[in-house]
């Protein structure tokens, strides 16, 4: 039994200006409407009340009447009717009972390309923050019953939408019900930054441990393809980024670009992306390693050698940019984005003339530098580049302390931490390397002809 006071005292529909409550006549009987403004397609509303043609006996019949024009249902109390009008459905009372249909339509930006996920090639679609389109993107994609998509509702005040999106038949049926079950148990009050509070619920993750668990996309050609190697795309509302999982470091140096390619130019790319970013670890600690001890520099890298002088130790000035990277990387995000281009330029380019002028930094540590911030770019995840730069600052530090054996042991602790990761379901980090699958390990390697 639901009551109009019951429903007024638990919408404040004297307090919320969203929130329409109208008394109208439908079917032949007097009827009170609830819906929120802005999430309710009001004209489809008024459409099915005036096309009311002969009265009805029962609530039983105006579900059945609603559900011709949109899925309806009679709510068994008025938690569930407040749950189903918060989530963008409307409340039609009918006396003591409560039916809620579904006349849904959410506000949703263009299914524009994403800005950090381009192609060359390819469709120009990317995901939005509406899930339901979200989920039609990857079934046009897609056309195949096996296609699972499981809906569950995360959080005990936001009650997030959340959908497990993966291929039965392909997927491992274990993961699947181990990732359902932890997503469906979580306990949290919501999910306020969407995909990223989800993820971070998911991981068990450690604070010296800086390796992304979890790779996203935007594209839903990547997602499709994801889901036909046998992964687990987990979509959330509100959030334009679809969670891969389970997601191992050779994951990341994938692109989608490397499929719309002929496979050797795809591979080439994949081959540089996976020296030019792996560089981007070593390059400034062995270089500062080579010049502490000049002895062992050969006649054929006599180049590297620094031959000016500057007022700060070269570690230092390893260190001072970079941080003034992340710093012109900060101000260029807080630009106008008319601006941010020729800001972080012409920033760039300012500042590091002006410092090898008045003798802060040697040339050689400039261009070291601009090499790392350029190169950590040729990947696509954010917090992988951020992870090589943590560990990158901690070999330059061990190597400036204790020299050969510093590097040698920021070189065993970067093995170490990859070694002892695990994905979110407790998978290797390194597959297939460890457990070894030749095949798996060639088709990151070298892009396989044939379908993704």
């Amino acid at each position: 039994m639901i009551s109009e006071e019951a429903l007024d005292r638990a919408l404040c529909t004297d307090e919320n200006y969203d929130i329409v409550k109208r008394r109208t006549e439908a079917f032949g009987v007097p009827v009170v409407l609830y819906y929120i403004e802005g999430l309710t397609d009001a004209d489809a509303v008024s459409r099915l009340i005036s096309s009311a043609a002969e009265p009805l006996p029962g609530p039983a019949e105006l579900s059945d009447r609603i559900a011709s024009c949109a899925g309806a249902g009679v709510c068994r109390g008025t938690d569930e009717a407040v749950s189903a009008l918060l989530s963008g459905k409307t409340l039609f009372l009918y006396g003591d009972a409560c039916v809620s249909a579904d006349f849904r339509k959410y506000p949703q930006r263009g299914i524009t390309e994403p800005e950090n996920d381009k192609v060359l090639r390819g469709p120009r679609t990317g995901f939005g923050e509406t899930l339901t389109v979200n989920t039609a993107l990857i079934r046009r994609h897609i056309r195949d019953p096996r296609l699972m998509m499981k809906h569950r509702s995360v959080g005990s005040v936001s009650k997030t939408d959340v959908v497990i999106c993966y291929m039965n038949g392909e997927a491992d049926p274990d993961y699947v019900a181990r990732l359902d079950s932890l997503i469906s148990t979580l306990d949290v009050g919501s999910l306020t930054l969407g995909a990223e509070s989800l993820a971070e619920r998911l991981i068990k993750r450690r604070w010296f441990d800086p390796f992304p668990k979890i790779r996203y996309t935007e594209r839903p050609d990547c997602a499709a393809a994801h889901l036909l190697e046998g992964r687990v795309i987990v979509l959330v509302d509100n959030s334009p980024n679809a969670m891969i999982l389970p997601s191992a470091i050779f994951d990341f140096i994938q692109e989608s670009d490397d499929y719309y390619l002929p496979p050797l130019v795809g591979t080439y790319f994949r081959t540089v992306r996976c020296t030019v970013f792996f560089l981007t670890l070593f390059l400034s600690p062995l270089w500062y390693l080579l010049i502490s001890y000049p002895q062992w520099i050969p006649e054929w890298l006599s180049f590297i050698k620094v031959h000016d002088h500057a007022g700060m130790p070269i570690i230092a000035q390893l260190f001072v940019l970079e941080f003034a990277v992340d710093g012109l990387k900060l101000a260029a995000l807080n630009t106008p984005s008319m601006l941010s281009g020729s800001f972080s330029i012409i920033g760039g380019l300012i500042l590091g003339d002006f410092a090898v002028r008045v003798g802060w930094f040697v040339p050689d540590t400039i261009l070291y530098m601009a090499f790392v911030a350029i190169a950590n770019f040729s990947q696509p995840s954010y917090e992988l580049g951020y992870a090589f730069k943590f560990l990158r600052l901690l070999l330059l530090a061990l190597t400036a302390l204790f020299g050969v054996w510093g590097f040698v042991s920021g070189f065993v602790v970067f093995i170490v931490l990859i070694a002892a990761n695990r994905t979110v379901g407790g998978k290797s980090y390194l597959y297939p390397l460890i457990p070894f699958d030749g095949r798996a390990l060639l088709r990151h390697m070298i892009r396989p002809r044939g379908r993704r």
